[in-house]
């Protein structure tokens, strides 16, 4: 099992970056995907989800309307669309997989983002 994000980096505040998780080793179509993300000195934090059936979503009030969740089951990928970016949103973004049974639950390595002027 494999969860590989992607698409970190630097940007200024008002940016946007596309984050892209790619996963492999499991029946990705059968869960829930979410992204995560940890700031230096906090708690690892829910930032989206979408649910493997009707892909419904989920998001973190500090988020709303500025990121977007999405999946491609075609493509084993799920993607996070953050937009209007704000220094706070600084931290390492990890992509969750769990499946909808409850029983597979993995994470990846994660992807640091830094918005900053």
């Amino acid at each position: 099992v494999q969860l590989v994000e992607s698409g970190g980096g630097l940007v200024q505040p008002g940016g946007s970056l596309r984050l892209s998780c790619a996963a492999s080793g499991f029946t990705f179509r059968s869960y829930h995907m979410s992204w995560h993300r940890q700031a230096p000195g906090k708690e690892r934090e829910l930032v989206a989800l979408i649910t493997s059936t009707f892909e419904g979503t989920h998001y973190a009030d500090s988020v709303k309307g500025r990121f977007t969740i999405s999946r491609d089951n075609a493509k084993n990928t799920v993607y996070l669309q953050m937009n209007s970016l704000k220094p706070e949103d600084t931290a390492v973004y990890f992509c969750k997989a769990v499946s909808s049974s409850g029983i597979g639950n993995y994470w990846g390595r994660g992807t640091q983002v830094t918005v900053s002027s």
